[in-house]
């Protein structure tokens, strides 16, 4: 009899590995050579019970960054060769200790990549009308809630507005919350946050996160299979709506009709809405103005490029998450070359780890910057001595005049201080050129410039804001 389970465990293991390779053989198709070497040739399967395969993965942030990446392909390629019922445990090696595993039922992931939504658009539509209410599937991220979110003056009112919204849905006037903001500041996370709140406070009954492509496909298919009206009953009875990306409704009339309905239905049964869009309500094209004018009805709340301090938060907020820790100099460096989206924050701190991980080497700062070359484009090229001058100018709310007279008063001194110190430190201009431009001064001035605020900016934290806001506006004014 003891012989038996080594045998049973033997046999789950030989027929994972035969399933695993014929899902290796495709995957090795469908991505570059080195992205096949990086991410899923360390991966090794264990067992196969039934329709069940377990794959070891070498640690969390491994297995986060394949279903961040891969799940789409993934998830086609273990149902291709396993069936449709297929489901996948990873399990995750911590300290070279297998822990208990992750589960991932892969027909009900919360999120999808578009590509599978198109696929799946038919069945989920059909899944939407059923009578049972506890059938739907909510499509919110658990990885989206309010305690992984960095607040920062850049989105504290979108955060206050969607903090109060989860304790009372429908029962305020922020009816709908509107949250606008470039790509990759948080909208979709903030708006997720809500619903898992409101979820987990067992505040609404149905709650359901939707993309604005989403909700267009679904409609699409409903008025194909003559199920228009069930649609429309499914989402009118909706507690909580989050719809992502409402800007995509442009030009879409049918599908802005049909919106039109149900948000009048929901707000006047005091049902929550939450819309994101990637700019004002006022700045929306090929929308209807009747849409329009409710969508202003309640609050919109903007979300902002995080400042330098936010910056470093999130960054330390991910570290704590990925249980990494890397040097101050290398974070400094990120925060202050990557201004305008948390996204790309995080890409480069994920970036520059999976390359240490990779390479068994230490992480400083001369990795960073040749890892990230690609992602910190190098735009001293762009700035020049004129752009700096304006901006510190109009930062200050000075003269050309005064920043480059002999005036030594302290406020102009600093300002003048700061300009040289970005002549040198944002374009190729020899120290020389720096002082020529600002009032004729000698390159010893330029030099006790710059060595003043590098001192300053780790000795005074007004020096340090004051130069990263500067920066930022140079970024930008650059692009």
């Amino acid at each position: 009899m003891r012989d038996e389970k080594p045998l049973t465990d033997e046999a789950e293991k030989v027929a994972a590995q035969t399933v695993w390779k014929k899902c290796l053989d495709i995957i090795r198709d469908n991505i570059n050579p080195q992205s096949f070497k990086t991410w899923f040739e360390p991966i090794v399967p264990l067992k196969l019970v039934d329709e069940e395969i377990t794959i070891q993965v070498p640690s969390q942030f491994f297995y986060e960054w394949i279903e961040e990446n891969y799940y789409t392909l993934l998830k086609r390629t273990i149902i291709d060769v396993i069936g449709r019922d297929a489901k996948l445990t990873y399990s995750v090696v911590v300290q070279q200790s297998p822990v208990e595993p992750v589960t991932v039922r892969l027909p009900q992931q919360p999120t999808e990549p578009p590509a599978v939504r198109e696929i799946k658009t038919s069945r989920v539509a059909l899944d939407f009308y059923k009578s049972n209410v506890h059938r739907y599937e909510s499509y919110l991220n658990p990885k989206y809630v309010f305690d992984s979110f960095i607040k920062g003056d850049c989105n504290a009112l979108a955060f206050a507005a969607a903090k109060s919204i989860a304790e009372t849905p429908g029962k305020n006037t922020f009816n709908p919350l509107v949250l606008y903001g470039g790509v990759g500041l948080g909208k979709t996370h903030l708006a997720q946050a809500i619903g898992n709140a409101v979820r987990a406070r067992q505040k609404a009954e149905m709650i359901l996160y939707v993309s604005c492509e989403k909700f267009t496909l679904d409609f699409v298919n409903a008025i194909q299979t003559n199920r228009r009206s069930e649609f429309s009953a499914f989402y009118r009875n909706v507690d909580l709506l989050i719809i992502d990306d409402i800007q995509f409704f442009a030009d879409k009339e049918k599908t802005q009709e049909e919106v039109f309905h149900i948000f009048n239905t929901l707000h006047q049964a005091n049902k929550q809405i939450v819309l994101t869009c990637d700019r004002p309500i006022k700045e929306l094209r090929g929308m209807e103005e009747r849409l329009l004018s409710r969508f202003a009805w309640g609050l919109s709340a903007d979300l902002q490029p995080p400042d330098y301090e936010t910056r470093l938060a999130i960054l330390q907020k991910k570290m704590e998450d990925n249980g990494a820790s890397l040097p101050r100099d290398v974070i400094e460096f990120i925060a202050t070359n990557v201004v305008s989206n948390i996204r790309e924050l995080e890409g480069c701190l994920i970036k520059l780890m999976a390359t240490a991980s990779l390479h068994g080497c230490e992480i400083d700062l001369t990795l960073a910057k040749t890892v990230l070359k690609d992602i910190i484009r190098d735009r001293t090229v762009n700035i020049t001595l004129e752009m700096i001058e304006k901006v510190v100018c109009d930062y200050y709310k000075l003269s050309p005049n005064d920043l480059k007279g002999k005036s030594r008063k302290q406020e102009l001194a600093l300002a003048r201080q700061i300009a040289m110190f970005l002549g040198k430190t944002l374009t190729h201009s020899s120290f020389k050129t720096i002082g020529l431009h600002f009032g004729g001064r000698d390159h010893s001035t330029v030099i006790h410039a710059v060595n003043t605020i590098e001192k300053g900016q780790n000795e005074s934290p007004e020096i340090r804001k004051d130069v990263e806001e500067l920066k930022k506006r140079l970024e930008i004014l650059a692009l």
